[in-house]
């Protein structure tokens, strides 16, 4: 694939570049990560951009308007009416819902349900191929497939199989296109396997939707044992709250199923939909239609029997049980009901399986926040809550509350409530509070509780003795498995405006977890709720500000590191060149992870972070406390031997470079900088600002000329903060510290210097403000753009009257000179004009 500003692109993907904060996504330039192969057969990525706004049609109206996200303009429309929602829970009791006995979630299409599009769905059944050459196995696996965005993410729950080793995709030529090897980590007594395949390409992702793949898994066993499946996407899977692992007691290689099960909205009917495989006999599937019996089982007793006839070419098989009793829901809480399946006739078969709350690797969690209370409210107060449900139906909760003002007073679980007075209470913990923690279990969850658990419907609520009702809410949600280990392993660090220094009363809550992995890389996940969108309207679509590092003690320099933008409510990535002073700060727990917005672009939450790490030497140099100006084009130190061995690495001034380092090169250590972009190095000049002062100084250490105001300014306060917390902008473009005041055109890669755009570090809140360049307005019909690296056109200059060469031969006059393709007069000077520079203003020639 491709690599391109930090992230990566598979083959024949195309993107609009984002250029980050505060550019944005270029809509007129179009990338595309095209395949090549190298000599000796590796296959790379190769980007190619384009600029697509020449190719824009003309617009049939008088007066085109150019739309947010678009690149062309297009005739305005007629505007539609929003329907903007406060965010309260209560349901909209219609009469028409009245005389319905139930919603019937399993016969509803997924394509039909408002879903988000980014995200889509898939089963496969895995058993053991009946023709198959390796060992038979009596192993069932049910396998779950999340599509977001190019990563697949996969929960594999297994039966009556060895501890897989490796997991295979395999399209439909029989090629394998990805193989995922279970870590030595992983429990040998689970029964489920997590995994995600990242950075699908866009041939595998049209296999994927078109169901052409096949997923494998393998064993390591003495007799290695594999079953495998198909992936579809099943109309089931938006509504699926329990589900069912079906096997044969016999040893018959290949045989098994899976059921998904829902309840019905408002009565206790369980709808169902089975998968088997290996059930029907050879000589059966000549037939076309072939009798079925399907039972629900308490303690091997039959409780309900279906007959039914399918066809040998459909497996599917759906049905519901009307009307279960109170009995049955509590057997079916506890996991103590079995569905079972059995042909009928002489050679019968059968399989059977217990139901159990849906299994998936997503984290059941929940972030309280005031502004999603009842009452919406700002007291800048969070809670934080991560969720376990057990195959026997008991839920176990951990719940941490902070930054409250008056005292707890009730904690517990919620439905949304029906009318504005009266809240639903589902089970009181506020017994178990205790120092701002709740742990316990809820053992006597019916089985109506969890299928509202697993549709998100359940909330969390804390009342005080100031909210009656309730200070904090949130709702209960299952968060899409991300491979962060910190989520099974650690509670979340809860992120308060409370936190901020000073304080913030805000709506808004979150709470991050963070690691730091053997390499000192820090991997982190980040969740807000509460943002109302009346507070969030400065803020472009969605973003929800930015998320930083830094360190608690302000008696120190403060070091701050950007995370990563985020849209919507969350934010997850990793920071690979952490400085050594961070790490030390995170080893002993002066650290803190901060959201900010732009209405509290100082903090909006916070959190302190303690994670303790052996990191002995940072990724990254430091910077020296005395100089702003250290180089900020300074490269990871990699092994060389790798770099080198490397196809996309760069050979320049005699030593190799990694793809993507910045550098200043030998010859020219204070205005250049290179980079290393797939084999070929860019470097380019700085470009400098120009400055509005009379006093204009050039610094030996700096590439660009100062005022001579801000110079003196810049010793006085180097005087004053000896000690004390130095103030500055972090920019990540060029990685450089930049002082309080200074102006700069950023560097942002792989484009280099952006020349139409001007960065501002505004000290007091050290946040680095750009703005466009705006261009004069020209007179001339003709402008000229002098330079490739010129922002604005210009008039071009008047054209002189030719010199005429017969006065210049003449003895009484100075000779002229010859500079390029113009004529000089003597005494006449100059600035040289050398492409693809332009004009070098610090050089002036003359005619003598």
């Amino acid at each position: 694939g491709c690599s391109f500003g930090g992230k990566f692109y598979a083959p024949e993907d195309t993107w609009h570049p984002d250029l980050g904060e505060p550019f944005g996504v270029m809509h007129c330039v179009v990338c595309h990560c095209e395949s090549q192969r190298n000599r000796r057969g590796k296959v790379f990525g190769k980007v190619s951009c384009k600029n697509i706004k020449h190719d824009c049609p003309e617009p049939p109206c008088s007066d085109p308007v150019l739309l947010p996200g678009h690149c062309c303009r297009s005739c305005p429309k007629d505007k539609k009416v929003d329907h903007i929602f406060d965010g309260f829970e209560y349901f909209q009791e219609k009469d028409d819902d009245l005389h319905k006995t139930y919603n019937d979630r399993s016969y509803l299409s997924s394509e039909d349900i408002s879903q988000d599009d980014s995200r889509t769905d898939f089963v496969a059944l895995l058993t053991a191929a009946a023709d198959s050459w390796k060992s038979s196995s009596s192993g069932v696996a049910r396998a779950r497939f999340t599509l977001s965005r190019s990563s697949l993410v996969f929960s594999i729950t297994f039966k009556r199989i060895g501890h897989p080793s490796r997991v295979k995709f395999i399209d439909r030529d029989g090629n394998i296109v990805f193989e995922y090897f279970v870590p030595r980590t992983a429990s040998p007594g689970s029964n489920m396997i997590c995994g995600i395949w990242s950075n699908l390409q866009k041939s595998h992702i049209r296999l994927l939707k078109s169901e052409q793949l096949h997923v494998s898994m393998l064993t390591t066993a003495n007799q290695e044992e594999e079953i495998n499946g198909k992936l579809i996407k099943h109309r089931a899977l938006f509504a699926e709250t329990f589900s069912s692992i079906i096997t044969s007691d016999a040893e018959h290689a290949g045989m098994g199923g899976i059921a998904m099960l829902t309840l019905s909205d408002v009565e206790n009917n369980l709808h169902f939909i089975l998968m088997f495989e290996g059930l029907l006999e050879r000589r059966e599937k000549e037939r076309s239609i072939v009798p079925i019996r399907v039972e629900l089982l308490y303690h091997h007793h039959v409780l309900r029997e279906i007959r039914a006839n399918v066809t040998s070419h459909d497996p599917d098989f759906a049905e519901v049980l009307t009307n279960l009793n109170n009995r049955e829901m509590f057997w079916l809480s506890r996991g103590q009901l079995e569905i079972a399946v059995a042909t009928e006739g002489r050679n019968s078969r059968r399989i059977s399986g217990y139901i159990t709350g849906k299994k998936s690797c997503d984290t059941i969690q929940s972030v309280l926040s005031s502004g999603d209370a009842l009452t919406p409210t700002k007291t800048g107060a969070v809670g934080s809550a991560t969720l376990t449900l057990h195959d026997n139906g008991t839920l176990e909760y951990q719940i941490q509350v902070a930054g409250v003002a008056s005292k707890v007073t009730g904690v517990t679980i919620e439905t949304k409530p029906r009318r504005r007075s009266r809240r639903n209470v589902l089970f009181d913990m506020t017994a178990d509070y205790s120092e701002g923690r709740v742990v316990g279990m809820w053992e006597r969850l019916n089985a109506r509780d969890i299928h509202m658990l697993l549709q998100n419907e359940l909330f969390l609520n804390v009342a005080t003795s100031e909210y009656e009702e309730g200070e904090l809410r949130g709702q209960i949600s299952s968060l899409l498995y991300s491979g962060l280990q910190a989520r099974l392993q650690e509670l979340p660090v809860p992120l308060a405006g409370q936190f901020v220094s000073p304080p913030v009363r805000t709506s808004a809550a979150g709470h991050v977890w963070v690691s730091v992995d053997e390499n000192c890389h820090l991997h982190y996940e980040i969740v807000v709720s509460g943002l109302r969108k009346s507070d969030d309207v400065t803020l472009d679509a969605h973003l929800h500000g930015f998320a930083e590092i830094g360190e608690l003690d302000d008696s120190s320099r403060e070091h701050k590191r950007l995370l990563k933008g985020f849209y919507g409510s969350q934010a997850e990535g990793v920071l690979k060149d952490l400085s050594m002073e961070l790490l030390r700060h995170l080893d002993k727990g002066t650290a803190f992870i901060q959201v900010s917005t732009k209405v509290n672009p100082r903090g909006e939450i916070r959190g302190r972070v303690h994670v303790p790490n052996n990191c002995e030497s940072g990724p990254t140099s430091q910077i020296d406390d005395a100089h702003f100006d250290f180089t900020p084009f300074e490269e990871v130190k990699l092994d060389p031997e790798e770099i080198k061995k490397d196809p996309s690495s760069c050979f320049f001034e005699g030593q190799f470079r990694a793809h993507g380092s910045r550098w200043a090169p030998d010859y020219d250590k204070k205005c250049t900088v290179c980079t290393c972009q797939k084999r070929t190095v860019i470097c380019d000049p700085i470009i400098c600002p120009v400055l509005d002062c009379a006093n204009v100084v050039h610094l030996e250490d700096r590439c660009c000329p100062v005022c001579e105001e801000k110079k003196q300014e810049k010793g006085v306060k180097q005087t004053e903060k000896s000690g004390d917390q130095m103030e500055g902008c972090y920019f990540e473009g060029d990685r450089k510290i930049h002082p309080p005041g200074t102006t700069w055109h950023p560097f942002v890669p792989p484009f280099g210097y952006i020349k139409c755009a001007v960065c501002t570090c505004k000290g007091a809140t050290g946040e680095v403000h750009c703005e466009k360049v705006n261009c004069p307005r020209l007179t001339c019909s003709n402008p000229v753009r002098r330079s490739p690296s010129d922002c604005c056109k210009e008039c071009p200059a008047e054209e002189k009257a030719p010199i005429d060469l017969t006065e210049m031969m003449q003895a009484d006059g100075p000779r002229a000179c010859k500079f390029g393709k113009n004529w000089y007069l003597s005494n006449e000077s100059w600035h040289p004009h050398v492409p693809p520079f332009g004009e070098m203003k610090c050089i002036t020639c003359w005619c003598d």
